[in-house]
């Protein structure tokens, strides 16, 4: 009996352990194709040249839909990494990258080194799971008690981003 209960204590900690990694690893990651976008930190082109190149992909004013992605990234992708606030946070980065993914590089295929869209996917739909399996109780969100997680804040969060 002990076995198992040790057993079951052991798998809930490792679950605990993977969903803050997902949240860390997605929304740092995240954070810092903003910071590209935004300041040209880890050198990303900046707000100007991001602008430049948005608005040969048909959005006008570039440099305004550059702000806004940048903000979204950056912002989206720190309430991530905090599960703080996430179902907002999910909503915003899963439909950043879905506009991504469909306006800018799904054309290209699906290989990033072809430009294609599979950087956008892979993120997209790790912010989307988390709004499935929620935040985790090593999040904001948890010290909180904001508690909004499963099949329906899924279902929502996704159709919020369409």
């Amino acid at each position: 009996m002990f076995r198992f209960i040790g057993l079951c204590l052991g798998t809930l900690v490792r679950l605990l352990r993977a969903r803050l990694l997902l949240l860390l690893t997605t929304g740092l990651t995240l954070a810092a194709h903003g910071a590209e976008k935004l300041f040209g930190w880890f050198g990303g082109p900046g707000l100007d040249a991001t602008g430049q190149f948005l608005a040969m992909h048909g959005f006008h004013p570039g440099r305004h839909h550059a702000l806004m992605a940048g903000v979204i990234e950056t912002g989206g992708g720190l309430l991530l990494a905090l599960g703080f606030l996430t179902p907002a946070a999910v909503a915003v980065v899963f439909s950043v990258m879905l506009v991504a993914a469909v306006s800018a590089h799904v054309k290209n295929g699906f290989f990033i080194t072809s430009g294609g869209y599979e950087y956008s996917l892979v993120l997209g739909i790790a912010a989307l799971t988390v709004a499935f399996t929620g935040p985790g109780s090593m999040s904001v969100d948890a010290l909180l008690g904001l508690s909004v997680s499963g099949g329906f804040w899924g279902v929502f969060v996704h159709d919020q981003g369409t």
